[in-house]
């Protein structure tokens, strides 16, 4: 599992309706583009800043890295905003050590 969070500053952006007219295609296009969840994380009461998170579970660890840094890069050139902090966490179900039996179902 992989998940990626960003903290940006937007541009030229006066109202919560344009914030969320940067925001929301942004958001679109990370699902559509990277096969991510994606969605606005942070500061929704403010409109020049967003943080915007996304995520992915698959089997191969290299494969998760690998979305993720195009994720990472693709929001870089983004010109409508600004990337103030980026943090990325990749996480097993072996990381979890106190979690060995099942859960029963039902």
């Amino acid at each position: 599992m992989g998940w990626i969070e960003f903290d940006l500053r937007l541009g030229d952006v006066h109202s919560l309706k344009e914030k969320r007219a940067i925001v929301r295609p942004i958001v679109n296009e990370l699902r559509r583009r990277f096969s991510v969840s994606a969605a606005e994380t942070d500061s929704l009461d403010l409109y020049r800043r967003a943080g915007i998170g996304g995520s992915l579970v698959s089997i191969d660890r290299s494969h998760v890295v690998d979305v993720l840094d195009s994720v990472e890069r693709w929001m870089a050139d983004r010109p409508e905003v600004e990337i103030l902090q980026a943090h990325r966490h990749l996480a097993s179900s072996a990381d979890d050590e106190d979690d060995q039996g099942e859960l029963p179902f039902g």
